[in-house]
């Protein structure tokens, strides 16, 4: 990280995460079937085991493109010394609905692989240049079948119409795939550091336990994965920003 000041002091560090639904903390609730905010979101998790305050500004349904409209605004006002940057979940995804209803038109995903690419190099550069410490976060992988079930909403006829412009259930699990390799490639580009939180995820004997039944959302357990695997990091690279020295490292509620 040559050019960047790691003395943080011993009040720690400024942090913004940016990002969309995962880093928000948004779980569906199979009870009262609909999403909600989890209180022991990863973040929040995050925050006990962290010097410093962390701002947490992502949002439901941000993609790249909003996300970062507003992150500039925020830098500027908090001044932070490392921003957290999870995207892809939404900027892979495509608008179901229109497909169900016309599966022969030419659909687009919400933003397309080089503007993806190139919006988040953008963002990184932008950082650095501020003596912003970036680091990006990988896409938990998705659960294809049961998130087919869900933007088809188990209906025949949407389901029929969706499989037909898709082809296969598989590609959902690839597309989203591509994007996640997007954000490693533009890690080594730029010569950024990354959370592989996909890898963690894919560690476990079945990840799809650790997912909502949405199959893209993580659930409380998955936000728990997600909360350890960051703080691995922050103890393999910035162990000094980690209350009592890394020593309690378990993220629980």
């Amino acid at each position: 990280m040559g050019g960047f000041n790691l003395n943080f002091g011993d009040d720690g560090a400024k942090y913004i995460v940016s990002g969309d639904s995962i880093s928000k903390g948004v779980i569906y609730d199979e009870v009262r079937k609909k999403y909600v905010v989890l209180e022991d979101n990863y973040v929040s998790l995050l925050q006990n085991k962290l010097k410093g305050a962390v701002r947490n500004t992502a949002r439901f349904g941000n993609t790249l493109l909003k996300g970062i409209t507003n992150l500039k605004k925020d830098v500027q006002k908090e001044k932070p010394n490392i921003v957290l940057i999870e995207y892809g979940g939404n900027d892979c995804d495509f608008n179901w609905n229109e497909i169900a209803s016309n599966p022969e038109a030419e659909h687009h995903p919400k933003t397309d692989f080089n503007t993806f690419e190139k919006m988040l190099t953008e963002t990184i550069h932008e950082l650095k240049s501020q003596q912003i410490i970036p680091i990006l976060m990988n896409l938990p992988p998705l659960n294809a079948d049961n998130y087919f079930k869900w933007v088809s909403k188990s209906n025949p006829e949407a389901e029929q119409n969706i499989m037909k412009w898709l082809g296969s259930v598989t590609k959902i699990y690839w597309w989203q795939e591509r994007y996640n390799s997007t954000i490693q490639k533009v890690s080594e580009l730029t010569k950024t550091k990354y959370i592989d939180v996909r890898g963690a995820f894919l560690e476990q004997p079945d990840f799809r336990n650790f997912l909502c039944s949405d199959g893209i959302h993580p659930n409380e357990a998955g936000h728990r994965i997600i909360c350890d695997k960051v703080v691995e990091f922050i103890k393999s690279n910035y162990r000094a920003l980690l209350l009592d020295g890394g020593s309690n490292l378990a993220c629980e509620s």
